[in-house]
């Protein structure tokens, strides 16, 4: 006996964004925001949320597995633009697939999102780069083998990570750095010979996430703009403990939302309201 086809991930992204219309009664939504490991937090920058739901009320969503990952869906109203807001996603390392991987980010370009904001936690690279410090995400390094992208959908990810944006956030936080984050697969961390190879090829940051969904972003046409903070030492530093991984980025959520709400606000509320847009 076959197994079902799977479903087509475009279709399945529109019916999420057809859901997410519903539950939060806003037709079309105008930037999307995942917050990875511990960043949570840094929703409280954006306000009151207009509704809230689980992830796994809409289709194709999962519940996530990782600490600091919370697994809901927020609508935000910011000027006359709105947010989504993903608090938490999914990662390569549980065997879902990358289309489970780029899913969010299928979902907010459906629901008519044209600027994305990706974030995470990472091992750095760079020891001077001390915990919280946030990142810049300049570029990245796909070491994962696998891509949302399947037949000739060709895409050129040479200005995949915006210019514009990664302007607006170091104007805005003077004590961020830009960096090359470099992705795989995990859920393991990286031994020390690995990570010198890793600087080597010329990341100076690492993680097990957001990669995928940029690729998503890139093929949806979103203006892309990714964010990082510093929860461990690669190179030259101690045992990794993945508490202390989140901890360190809870500690640095409040500062760095408030980054991409002001980054938002130039970008996004700013563009909205001078087209006269409505949600």
């Amino acid at each position: 006996m076959h197994s079902p086809a799977p479903r087509d991930p475009y279709r399945l992204a529109a019916d999420a964004a057809t859901a997410i219309a519903s539950a939060t009664a806003c037709r079309r939504h105008d930037a999307v925001v995942v917050l990875g490991s511990g960043w949570s937090g840094a929703a409280d920058a954006f306000g009151v949320p207009v509704a809230e739901l689980p992830m796994v009320d809409l289709p194709g969503f999962h519940a996530p597995v990782a600490d600091g990952h919370l697994g809901l869906v927020r609508s935000y109203a910011l000027g006359d633009a709105r947010l989504l807001c993903f608090l938490g996603r999914t990662h390569l390392y549980e065997g879902l697939g990358v289309d489970a991987v780029a899913h969010a980010v299928r979902t907010a370009a459906a629901s008519g999102c044209r600027t994305a904001v990706l974030t995470n936690a990472n091992g750095t690279l760079r020891p001077e780069w001390g915990l919280g410090t946030g990142v810049v995400i300049g570029d990245h390094l796909n070491l994962s083998g696998t891509s949302p992208l399947r037949g000739p959908r060709f895409l050129d990810l040479s200005r995949c990570w915006s210019p514009r944006l990664r302007k607006l956030a170091l104007e805005t936080d003077p004590t961020l750095v830009e960096g090359v984050y470099a992705f795989l697969p995990g859920p393991h961390y990286e031994t020390s010979a690995e990570a010198r190879m890793l600087r080597t090829l010329g990341a100076d940051i690492l993680g097990m996430s957001t990669v995928v969904e940029a690729i998503a972003a890139g093929e949806a046409g979103l203006e892309l703009l990714g964010l990082s903070v510093v929860t461990a030492v690669e190179i030259d530093g101690g045992p990794i403990d993945p508490a202390e991984v989140v901890a360190v980025a809870e500690a640095s959520a409040a500062r760095l939302g408030t980054v991409i709400r002001t980054v938002l606000e130039r970008a996004v509320v700013t563009r909205h309201s001078e087209a006269g847009g409505t949600s």
